[in-house]
């Protein structure tokens, strides 16, 4: 079964997401427990996680579907002690307002080296940052989203996303969630089924498809390799529409949070309901376009 949905916004309490969420005809959605762009945040109401619960049941929302993502401020690779230990604290609050929530993901970028240490250095802080968050919060996968190779971001290449998975502990509770915007950016090319199923061939080859825990399903203003992050809405990017017809149609796409993030979300309804229509068409692609 696919879980598909978008990033929706959780203004006024989280227990408005999904609702928001039902709205556009979502099964999955995502969302900010807290604010994204600021370090601190008022702990978690009781009775508004009581009523995110009971309106994700309302809703038919199962806790594996829903995807929540931590802070931007967040770098959990960062070269400086204090801004480090800034960080990981953020992220162990992260996880525990999932946990309070009943929410078994929390989705997140790795980190970055600012150009102060090395990569290698930076990865395997990165690595150290999820273990001390595995023994602080039970159960709560860390589930590293690959970027587009911006800057000094790490975690653009498959490779460095099995170097912080190597280096981590319990490796059931760490994951990834591939972001098709970023992935094209960094250069794994999406634009035709053949090249989409090769991209996904290399993605199982170096990392394995048994630690793809979601995705965020967006086309890509930046033309390949670009290295720039600029999400498009479904079809009117430089990715175009087949990669999300064999996304829809591989069972090893199914049981995970599949989020929009794309840029019109006066149109998410739509995307989804064309997303479902790959989905029917199982072994029969169709060429469909946005209304």
């Amino acid at each position: 079964m696919k879980y598909i949905g978008a990033h929706v916004s959780a203004s006024g309490g989280v227990e408005n997401a999904p609702i928001n969420a039902a709205a556009i005809g979502a099964n999955a959605f995502a969302l900010f427990t807290k604010n994204q762009r600021q370090w601190q945040a008022k702990p978690l109401d009781v009775e508004k996680v009581a009523a995110f619960k009971a309106n994700c049941i309302k809703h038919g929302f199962l806790p594996e579907a829903v995807l929540p993502h931590d802070s931007y401020l967040i770098n959990l690779g960062a070269p400086e002690a204090d801004k480090l230990e800034k960080s990981r604290a953020a992220f162990v609050d992260e996880m525990e307002r999932c946990q309070m929530l009943g929410l078994p993901l929390l989705n997140f970028h790795p980190g970055s080296h600012l150009k102060k240490i090395s990569e290698a250095a930076c990865l395997s802080l990165i690595a150290e940052s999820i273990n001390l968050a595995h023994q602080a919060v039970p159960n709560v996968v860390a589930v590293i989203e690959n970027t587009a190779g911006q800057g000094t971001n790490m975690g653009w290449s498959f490779e460095q996303l099995a170097s912080i998975i190597e280096q981590v502990e319990d490796k059931a509770r760490v994951g990834v969630c591939i972001d098709t915007c970023h992935a094209f950016a960094a250069g794994y090319d999406l634009r035709s089924h053949t090249a989409a199923e090769q991209s996904f061939a290399e993605f199982e080859r170096i990392v394995g498809f048994n630690y793809l825990r979601a995705m965020h399903l967006n086309d890509s203003k930046t033309p390949l390799g670009g290295r720039v992050d600029r999400h498009q809405a479904l079809g009117e990017g430089e990715i175009g529409l087949p990669c999300f017809e064999v996304i829809m149609q591989d069972d090893r796409f199914d049981g995970i949070p599949l989020i929009l993030e794309t840029i019109k979300p006066e149109r998410w309804a739509d995307e989804i309901r064309l997303l479902r229509q790959f989905e029917a068409a199982a072994n029969a692609p169709i060429s469909a376009t946005l209304a």
